[in-house]
């Protein structure tokens, strides 16, 4: 489809070129006559993820559907509770929409965000627009270095997305001071404000709490019925992963582990319980032998985002469940 057919059909839907590029991403040659009813129904669809996010599970959500391994049978998501203590991105969430969610995840900027989507959407939206108006490598840099310290909720959650969209690869990485340390993209026209999601993602987060603390703490609420997915960091599949965490704490033997125990304690609570992890000797083995409730599974995972191409494609991930 040619640009100036693309351009004429976001000119009638009233929106920018860049949408409609973004949603055709998802869709196999769709025809121009399609391709404006395809996008108004999608308008009144499900939210997608604000950010890019490494291992975001948005291209593994009809994986889990097709072979049964979500939602859990029985789990009712007008009257049961869902938890994601790693929220990340939210697509799980985003594709569930239970009516009483509680979301938390430990980068703190992250949260900052989901609750100023969730509470001044239109203020966020002027911001980022404002990021997109001024974009360069110049602007990016300066943004980057900014003392979120001295920053407001909604500047911090401007400053986040923007980064995100704009940043290499889609990554959120920190130093070892916890400082965004990736590099400009230089992307032609990136997607920095999706006004239309964004507006979507506030109205699914209106009955929501998004919490920034210990996922133990949190799932001191769950009760049998509950939902609770858990997208950890992934524990390193070979000794140069150094990218197993979003925060600059690590999440390791310890930390799985002690994981694997809650995860157990939940299963005794009687509630449905979900863990996605990478396929190694470790993890397999730390969930075998739970008895005949707790099953491993095996999905593939496309990996489009990383620091290194070679990091990209699809690698196999383990997925254990109670139910």
């Amino acid at each position: 489809m040619t640009q100036q057919v693309i351009e004429t059909i976001a000119s009638k839907l009233n929106v920018h070129p860049i949408h409609l590029r973004v949603f055709m991403s998802d869709l196999d040659n769709i025809s121009p006559e399609n391709l404006e009813a395809a996008y108004k129904e999608y308008v009144d669809k499900n939210p997608k993820p604000f950010a890019k996010w490494v291992g975001g599970k948005r291209q593994l959500v009809q994986q889990f559907k097709d072979m049964n391994l979500y939602p859990p049978y029985g789990f009712d998501p007008k009257t049961a509770t869902y938890f994601e203590p790693f929220v990340g991105g939210g697509a799980m969430f985003f594709d569930l929409l239970p009516k009483k969610a509680f979301l938390s995840d430990m980068n703190a900027e992250l949260v900052i965000t989901y609750n100023v989507i969730k509470a001044d959407v239109e203020a966020l939206i002027k911001k980022l627009k404002v990021h997109k108006a001024k974009n360069s490598k110049e602007y990016f840099l300066k943004i980057r270095e900014q003392n979120i310290e001295k920053l407001s909720d909604t500047a911090i959650a401007a400053r986040f997305i923007y980064l995100n969209r704009t940043g290499f690869n889609g990554l959120y990485r920190v130093n070892r001071s916890g400082k965004f340390n990736v590099p400009y993209a230089d992307n032609k026209n990136p997607l920095i404000c999706d006004e239309i999601n964004l507006k979507k993602v506030h109205n699914a987060l209106k009955n929501t709490k998004i919490l920034h603390q210990d996922y133990k703490k949190v799932l001191d609420k769950a009760k049998k019925g509950d939902f609770i997915y858990f997208d950890p960091p992934y524990y390193p599949v070979n000794k140069t992963s150094s990218f197993t965490s979003y925060t600059k704490e690590g999440f390791l033997e310890k930390q799985q582990e002690e994981l694997r125990d809650i995860f157990m304690d939940l299963h005794k609570r009687g509630c449905f319980v979900m863990l996605s992890n990478s396929d190694t000797k470790f993890i397999n083995e730390l969930y075998s032998g739970l008895g005949k409730q707790i099953v491993i599974n095996k999905v593939f995972a496309g990996r489009a985002i990383n620091s290194k191409g070679s990091g990209r494609g699809k690698i196999q991930e383990v997925v254990v469940i109670n139910y």
